[in-house]
Order: structure tokens, then C-alpha cells, then sequence
């Protein structure tokens, strides 16, 4: 009995390197790929066109809902200590520093990321990859790279989008309670963020832009047993790249403040 647990742990251990190294290699040739030609720009300006089109109307209506939420939730605790005034920044130091890039992640990674994991693993399961490679179509070029390099440009532009979206939100807020003009809370809001908060932010979008293309594309690509595989596809796409974007959360913010 323990011999068995033994092997089915040491079977599992070398199931996990094997899949690293495939992972690797897979994103070793995405970089190789990326700079060789031809070049897929109608493909890739096309993929660009429906990762912001998809997600559009979620980030708007989520940033909207997270800049009120998170405004009425901080109202009380600075109202205890009389300094309503400091709403503003403590809303756009939110926002800015943290909420705007990992919330777009998060939407992203579940909207656009299964949704490349089911295309990719339907399109390998039925076998259309394999006639494109017959087609003497590079395939991975074609299918992984452009969306690779969608995902990793539009992340920064939903981000800055959801994040204007959201202080909007936060402005609605403020403005009703406390009848804030427009142009005076985006001055508070702003008077506390630093060139490195958005330079940090804009990094974490691309960072995160490129672990969900990344890693729906790589699930995608290598889907397996049918119908049941495409599924199995999409639902790593988003529970893996969910993962990978708090660890890079968390590597990202420990940076950045060594930084401050």
C-alpha cells in the first residue's frame, strides 16, 4: 500500500516537471516565433478587436460598481476621524496602485482566457490545427502568437479604461454625500499618485496580459480527448492564470515598494 502511494506521488511529481518543461518550451517559442516572419498583423489587430470588445461592457459595468463600492466602504472609517477631505486620494491610491490592473486581470483571464483555452482545444481536438499544418500554415504563429500579443497589448488599455471608469464611480459617490465638483476631486485624487504608480500599474497589465494569453493559448494548444478536453481546457486557462497573476501580484507590489 505504501509502495503504491509512493509511486503514484513520485508519478505525479514527474507529471508536474514534464508539464513545466512543455510550458517553457512553449513560451521559449513564442519569443523565438515573435520576431521571425511574416508578420500576422490583420490577425493580430483582429484579436485585438475582440479581446477588448468581450471584455468592454464587463470592465466598464465592474469598474463602475468597484469605485462606489469601495468609496461608500471607506466613507465610515475616515469619517470616524473627521477626514472625509482625504476620500478622493485614498480612493485613486486604491485604484491606481492596485484595483484597476487586478481586477481587468481577473476579468480578462475569466472572459477572454477560457474563451482562447475553448477555441484553441476545440480547434485541436477536431483536428484543424493539424490541417493547417498540412495547409504548410505555421499554426502556432497564426493562432498562438497573435493572441499572445493581443492579450499582452489590450491588457494596458482596459486597465487605464477600468480605471477612469471606476474613479468616475468614486466621483458619483463623493459627489452626492458630499457635493465635490468635478474638477477638485481629480485634483485631491491625483495629488497623491506618483509617476511610479502608474508606471507600476502599466507594468502589471503587460505582465498579466501576457500570463493570460500565455497560458489559455498553452491549454489551449495541447487539449486532449475530445469534447471533455476543450472543457478541461478553459477551466485551466482561468484557474491557472488566476493563480500565476496573484503570485505576480505579489512579486510586483514587493518590487515596487523596495522602490518608494
Amino acid at each position: 500500500m505504501f509502495l503504491n502511494r509512493g509511486y503514484l506521488f513520485t508519478k505525479k511529481v514527474d507529471k508536474f516537471f514534464v508539464d513545466l518543461y512543455d510550458a517553457l518550451q512553449f513560451i521559449f517559442r513564442f519569443f523565438k516565433e515573435v520576431f521571425r516572419p511574416p508578420y500576422e498583423v490583420k490577425e493580430i489587430i483582429r484579436q485585438c478587436y475582440q479581446v477588448g470588445y468581450r471584455s468592454l461592457f464587463l470592465i466598464t459595468l465592474t469598474g463602475f460598481i468597484t469605485g462606489i463600492v469601495f468609496t461608500k466602504q471607506s466613507r465610515p472609517s475616515l469619517s470616524e476621524f473627521g477626514a472625509q477631505s482625504w476620500l478622493p486620494s485614498l480612493v485613486s491610491i486604491a485604484i491606481i496602485r492596485a484595483l484597476a490592473a487586478l481586477v481587468t486581470a481577473l476579468i480578462a483571464s475569466g472572459k477572454v482566457g477560457s474563451n482562447i483555452g475553448a477555441e484553441l482545444g476545440s480547434m485541436k481536438v477536431t483536428e484543424q490545427i493539424d490541417a493547417m499544418e498540412v495547409s504548410a500554415v505555421n499554426p502556432f504563429k497564426f493562432l498562438v502568437v497573435s493572441r499572445i500579443l493581443a492579450t499582452t497589448f489590450m491588457l494596458p488599455v482596459l486597465m487605464c479604461y477600468m480605471g477612469f471608469v471606476a474613479m468616475l464611480g468614486g466621483y458619483v459617490n463623493v459627489h452626492s454625500n458630499e457635493q465635490t465638483s468635478f474638477i477638485l476631486f481629480f485634483q485631491n485624487a491625483f495629488d497623491k499618485i506618483s509617476f511610479l504608480d502608474i508606471f507600476s500599474s502599466l507594468i502589471k497589465s503587460f505582465v498579466y496580459g501576457f500570463t493570460i494569453g500565455a497560458v489559455a493559448c498553452y491549454k489551449g494548444f495541447h487539449a486532449r480527448n475530445g469534447t471533455e478536453g476543450v472543457g478541461r481546457a478553459a477551466n485551466a486557462s482561468v484557474v491557472l492564470s488566476m493563480f500565476l497573476i496573484f503570485v505576480e501580484e505579489i512579486l510586483i507590489v514587493q518590487i515596487t515598494n523596495s522602490f518608494r
